[in-house]
């Protein structure tokens, strides 16, 4: 009867046994399958950021094609070529260029640079400073040209060919990386701007010399 007894635990022990073991083996395997979706779901989220990095990559290409488009679109309408032309031929190739502006107009492209109030803070000062210089360019061309180029200078890692604004360079730093390099556009596209009118400029005061050279050489 006692043996029956022993017997009778030994069986129920093993079979105890052999239940924890599944379910031991049960909550690895479930383990091990959790362990593999959640890397395959990393994997799939580290592609996904890949290309949403490309994206943004790719509409901001086409945010800076915008205004390179715009910016030759009225460097043609405000060129010394365009004043040599007969007024009908002018206005001919105004509309035209007034059609392609308008067309380029409809392209909306936005891509928004995610900021900390630090960042924002300095994105705010970098553009006043830009805007200061700007609403005097009429009052004294060369003067506002000197004052954009020590600023350009501060934003980039070449060697700058002339003084670099200091306290503009650490406005800019503190700037988010895609903003810095909005800053840069900006006072590029400034630059060349002014240099298309000082060369409009020249032309137009070497074509006043020419005439009255001709209106003298008549007179003698």
């Amino acid at each position: 009867m006692a043996q029956a007894k022993i017997s009778a635990k030994a069986c129920e022990g093993a079979q105890q046994q052999q239940q924890s073991g599944g379910q031991l083996r049960g909550r690895f395997y479930r383990s091990t399958s959790m362990a593999d979706r959640s890397s395959r779901l990393l994997e799939n989220l580290d592609q996904l950021e890949l290309r949403v990095e490309a994206f943004r990559d790719a509409a901001s290409a086409m945010e800076q094609e915008k205004e390179i488009l715009l910016e030759m679109i009225h460097n043609i309408q405000n060129s010394q070529d365009m004043r040599q032309i007969s007024e009908g031929e002018r206005e001919e190739l105004n509309l035209t260029a007034n059609r392609l502006m308008g067309r380029t107009l409809t392209v909306e492209v936005s891509v928004e640079t995610i900021r900390n109030a630090q960042q924002q803070e300095s994105l705010l000062h970098a553009t006043k400073m830009i805007d200061e210089i700007v609403n005097k360019l009429l009052d004294d061309l060369e003067d506002a040209k000197i004052r954009l180029m020590s600023l350009y200078g501060a934003c980039t890692s070449d060697v700058p060919a002339g003084p670099i604004d200091q306290k503009f360079q650490s406005v800019v730093i503190g700037c988010a990386i895609e903003d810095q390099k909005k800053i840069k556009r900006r006072l590029e596209t400034l630059l060349r701007n002014i240099e298309n009118s000082e060369k409009s400029i020249t032309l137009l005061e070497h074509q006043k010399s020419s005439v009255r050279q001709s209106c003298n050489s008549k007179q003698d």
